[in-house]
């Protein structure tokens, strides 16, 4: 099995994770206790060793293959959807193991904090951190869905390049839809809430 088939498997038991991940996220609209009651139960899956190992490697490999692919086809790929490929993937490898060693190293291991609501929310809402972390929040979500028009669009404009075209454009609108509404949901005004202050170690050394 070449690198190419392995990062395509990688990125489906990733994926599964970021479409579970999102969602909880978006919970988050009807209150950040609902959020964390759904976290808990998720966790209970994905932060078993075996699965969170799983996941753990998956992310890494994801980001190291998906460098090596750009390498090798980045001078060939012409049009605005290749180029979107490259572009997201770029982007989703720098915020995937950005955002594992922010978690579950720093996070988790270092801070020894909960990485919970409060940890994500911390930064949203917090000068100068919230102009660095809210693009970089939503431009991840804009490269998940970002990737998956892109692949979509070639892999399906054989049959009707328009057609192709109307369903790579509704899921890159539902992305910027789904990742404006996970800032929202992030927001501190908008939850009635007062973060932890054990939460603001995240910013030390930082902002």
């Amino acid at each position: 099995m070449n690198i190419k088939k392995l990062h395509y498997f990688s990125g489906i038991t990733l994926s599964l994770f970021i479409g579970v991940h999102l969602f909880n996220h978006l919970a988050a609209l009807f209150g950040a206790t609902l959020h964390m009651r759904i976290m808990d139960v998720l966790r209970v899956v994905y932060r078993n060793p075996v699965i969170e190992t799983i996941l753990l490697i998956a992310v890494f490999f994801q980001a190291m293959s998906g460098i090596q692919l750009v390498r090798k086809v980045r001078k060939q790929s012409t049009g605005f959807y290749p180029k979107l490929q490259i572009y997201t993937g770029l982007y989703l490898a720098f915020f995937l193991v950005a955002h594992t060693v922010a978690t579950v190293w720093q996070g988790r291991q270092v801070l020894k904090l909960d990485t919970n609501f409060y940890y994500a929310a911390v930064v949203v809402n917090a000068l100068p951190a919230a102009l660095f972390f809210m693009p970089y929040y939503f431009l991840a979500v804009m490269s998940v869905f970002g990737h998956v028009a892109a692949i979509h669009f070639q892999k399906t404009q054989h049959l009707s390049v328009n057609h192709a075209q109307k369903q790579a454009k509704m899921i890159l609108i539902t992305g910027a839809i789904i990742g404006i509404l996970i800032l929202v949901s992030l927001n501190q005004t908008y939850q009635g809430i007062e973060i932890p202050k054990e939460y603001y170690k995240t910013l030390e050394g930082y902002f």
